[in-house]
């Protein structure tokens, strides 16, 4: 059984890409479909954006409208550093849209299992239980109900400019082999890494790919340890050598210069003009970039560990649509999300999105993708959600972020991010 089937996952910060418009193709419904059966036949989705394209939530929509010229959908998108705060605001309140776009776990303000414990989401039909990855049902929902509809599988590795990086060189095995890369890179003027370090969600991110090999390739089992309080993250020899490794890195001049007060403009020039080979983002930034610097390869690849056999990834369903309970619109709404279930729509979603789909990953193809360098990693089940999701409430996350951030500049140590992590869990 592979570990996307026993895991699901997450939301983190995305990327910022400003590029041109997405084209989504196939996602039409049959001739002749209707989006309800009766009453309202319009609705409302919200969605957060980090760019100013449209996001595959729009296109999707779109494309149903489309398919259905009697649906009227008025799109919500919402600037994803305050995405959080105000569904939550909007919800409380009573105006929130029918639809919106929330995260399996408990880890965010986003998502799905605080949400549904306060009463905000509806619960959904077996065309959404379909799509839950094996083993991920309690992410979704408490007590076998779910709220959340799957979209679509979702790597956090590294993504690279491959052609950038061939230039370069071999691409760092192991984590030695990278330490040297970086400062050949620094003395020529380039990075190894772009890094958003005015973002909490990048250092975030960056932190949590650290600890991927070095805490949950070793044991998986870790975030249920830590919810037992058999183990803290100050207590842990994995954390703490993820942390140090932000120091490493940083020392090694992996970072481009300036980092520390960088935003995500930083990680799409770097990229995009391979004056970095690789940054630490959501892996379907890959085909974002890849459209925006023509003539240049982007792949995924895992952080390279302290030995090449450790290699570990994060893989999981991470975005999913709910219904807000009190959706004025819930028949539409409903329809609308039968529709996006459809093995036609999810796989669509999945091309357009530039991840893996939600369903058939057994079988996919990874050769010759974007995916090749990491297809045997995912084969051989070396890969688990991103730990946030699993964490208690977000000012986990938010303790490791911002102190990411202090240890880049020098004001934080890996112990007192780690101490900060264990205080936060308790909130």
């Amino acid at each position: 059984m592979t570990q996307h089937r026993r895991y699901s996952g997450l939301k983190v910060g995305a990327l910022a890409v400003p590029i041109a418009a997405l084209v989504l193709t196939g996602c039409s419904a049959p001739a002749g479909s209707n989006a309800s059966s009766g009453g309202s036949k319009e609705f409302s989705l919200s969605f957060a954006t980090s760019n100013t394209i449209e996001s595959p939530f729009q296109v999707l929509g779109e494309k149903y409208m489309e398919a259905n010229p009697d649906v009227k959908i008025t799109f919500n998108p919402q600037p994803n550093d305050s995405y959080d705060q105000t569904l939550r605001t909007q919800l409380q309140a009573g105006n929130a849209s029918d639809i919106v776009v929330t995260s399996p776990g408990s880890g965010q303000g986003r998502s799905i299992l605080p949400l549904a414990e306060a009463g905000f989401l509806e619960p959904l039909d077996d065309s959404a239980k379909e799509l839950l990855p094996e083993g991920s049902a309690s992410t979704f929902g408490p007590e076998g109900k779910v709220f959340g509809q799957a979209t679509a599988i979702t790597v956090s590795a590294l993504v690279t400019n491959e052609t950038a990086a061939k230039a370069a060189g071999e691409f760092p095995a192991d984590f030695a082999a990278l330490e040297e890369q970086c400062k050949t890179l620094e003395s020529s003027g380039k990075s190894l890494f772009a890094l958003a370090g005015a973002a909490p969600p990048n250092t975030g991110l960056t932190a949590m790919s650290l600890a991927a090999s070095r805490v949950y390739g070793e044991d998986p089992q870790w975030n249920e340890k830590r919810a037992a309080n058999e183990v803290t993250f100050a207590g842990s020899e994995g954390w703490k050598s993820a942390l140090e490794a932000v120091n490493t890195l940083k020392d090694a001049g992996c970072f481009q210069k300036g980092a520390a007060g960088a935003g995500f403009d930083a990680i799409t020039k770097g990229l995009a003009s391979g004056t970095s080979l690789a940054g630490f983002i959501p892996a379907t930034s890959w085909k974002q970039l890849q459209s925006a610097a023509a003539g240049s390869e982007f792949g995924v690849r895992a952080l390279p560990a302290e030995s090449p056999d450790k290699s570990f990834v994060y893989a999981s369903a991470n975005y999913a649509f709910s219904i807000n309970a009190a959706a004025k619109n819930k028949e539409a709404a409903k329809a609308f999300l039968a529709w996006a279930a459809e093995p036609e729509q999810t796989k669509a979603f999945a091309e357009i999105d530039g991840a893996l789909p939600v369903t058939g990953l057994d079988a996919y193809d990874f050769e010759g993708g974007a995916y090749k360098n990491i297809g045997d990693l995912i084969k051989n089940g070396k890969y688990g959600p991103l730990p946030n999701s699993q964490w208690p409430n977000s000012a986990v996350y938010d303790a490791l972020a911002t102190g990411v951030q202090g240890i880049i500049t020098g004001q934080k140590s890996p112990d007192q991010v780690l101490q900060a992590m264990d205080a936060a869990w308790g909130q």
